[in-house]
């Protein structure tokens, strides 16, 4: 166990280092959290629009118009996602360089609206809202990245406008800007021009075809899941964030799987194309105590737990679990570099996995509708909300969380047993101390 533990540890560890330090997906990440509140917002109200038996209790017409009231706030936000995602990645980027980062942001939405088709069924001069989210997302983040390193040449170069003494700071930060902005938004306008001669007529058909495309059915695949899992928990295990490291290079591919799933949902499709998708990793795997589902373990250390350590830890992360959070339990069980532990760890989330893939990819459960349910909500309510107000989602969940508490209940009945007998080896050690303290006094 301490030599493949070493192995793991010399492999991994300069991999996760790399990764974690790594600034484009430093800025990825980064970009997906500036868009997040706006895609939560989005997200709730294509729960509100969508709740259950309304349409039962009011007329169609009725339901009809109420869901047409509240589509703008998705349509707005779920949507349209990619460009607060692009503006998000050219911000960080940016600022990261030390530069002005909100035209980093600015950059890097209008380098990917030239390369944008701007064209839909006959009409000119409208841009098609599914270029803007998912079919758009990895053109994106590709333009973004670029964008904010010709900008930032450009600066470096010093090829900027500089102002006379006494000009107000906005306005010569704004012409400083200029130079800069004007010769990365050319480079990106000849690309456009360029690929309009080519069979793929614009950047966007090329990206989706060569590479999203490609990617994303890697990514919606069992396997691929298996593996970002199983990272997830061995980074974690190291004392490494396996969530943000792995979420940096999958992301982009669940959230375009995402949003394929929420258009379907709202069209109102009888089965969603994916079931994988970012909803399935966040709900049905983080969404049952944190990473490792280890609410679980909080459960066990009520019903089974006799040592004081873990019952107080029970206590300590017990509040914090519900809602997801589980640093108390990584640090305070610990789990981290813990050999005991180590194949609940990584057993536990393969097996839930493939129970949550095959039930819904058998239809017993509905497949994630693509709504983003915060990561705090409670298990049970995170899985109906996150199948479009389904039942059989918060069942899945229950059913999840019982095999985990299976998996994990011999080896924290060992753990916990080794922490008891420690404490009473220690008291009794103490209590004897004591007594020959008391004769040396006496």
């Amino acid at each position: 166990m301490n030599k493949f533990m070493e192995v793991l540890e010399n492999i991994l560890m300069p991999v996760a280092d790399k990764l974690n330090n790594n600034r484009y997906l430093t800025a990825l990440r980064d970009g997906f959290m500036v868009a997040l509140p706006l895609i939560i917002f989005g997200s709730i109200f294509v729960v509100i629009a969508n709740f259950p038996f309304l349409d039962k209790i009011i007329s169609k017409g009725a339901f009809e118009t109420y869901q047409q009231m509240l589509g703008p706030a998705s349509d707005a936000t779920l949507s349209i996602m990619g460009l607060f995602v692009i503006m998000g990645i050219g911000y960080k980027l940016t600022q990261h360089y030390g530069l002005e980062a909100v035209y980093g942001g600015a950059v890097a939405i209008a380098s990917f609206l030239i390369l944008t088709p701007q064209t839909l069924e006959n009409a000119t001069g409208v841009i098609p809202t599914e270029v803007l989210g998912a079919k758009g997302m990895f053109l994106g983040i590709f333009t973004a990245f670029i964008s904010a390193e010709l900008y930032r040449f450009f600066v470096q170069k010093n090829w900027i406008i500089k102002m006379p003494p006494g000009v107000p700071d906005a306005v010569s930060k704004s012409f400083s800007a200029l130079i800069p902005i004007t010769f990365t938004l050319g480079a990106f306008l000849i690309v456009r021009i360029i690929f309009g001669f080519t069979s793929f007529d614009t950047v966007q058909n090329f990206i989706y075809t060569i590479i999203q495309q490609p990617l994303t059915h890697l990514g919606s695949g069992l396997t691929a899941t298996i593996i970002a899992v199983l990272l997830i928990q061995i980074f974690w295990f190291f004392g490494l964030h396996g969530q943000i490291i792995v979420n940096s290079v999958f992301d982009p591919i669940w959230y375009a799987l995402n949003d394929e799933n929420l258009q379907a949902f709202k069209a109102g499709a009888g089965e969603l194309p994916n079931v994988v998708t970012k909803q399935f990793v966040d709900s049905f795997l983080v969404g049952m105590g944190g990473s490792g589902m280890t609410l679980a373990v909080v459960i066990l250390i009520f019903i089974i737990g006799k040592s004081r350590q873990t019952k107080e830890l029970g206590k300590l992360g017990g509040p914090a679990g519900i809602f997801n959070v589980n640093e108390p339990i990584i640090f305070g069980l610990p789990i981290i570099m813990n050999p005991l532990i180590l194949i609940p760890w990584l057993v536990a989330p393969v097996v839930v996995t493939l129970t949550t893939y095959f039930s819904m990819s058998w239809g017993l459960v509905p497949r994630p509708a693509g709504i983003i349910v915060p990561w705090t909500t409670p298990v049970i309510l995170n899985g109906f909300l996150a199948t479009g107000n389904a039942w059989q989602g918060a069942v899945l969940q229950a059913f999840n969380l019982g095999l985990v508490v299976c998996i994990w209940w011999p080896f924290l009945k060992l753990l916990d047993k080794n922490y008891y007998e420690t404490e009473r080896e220690d008291k009794t050690n103490e209590v004897k101390a004591n007594q020959e303290k008391h004769q040396v006094l006496g």
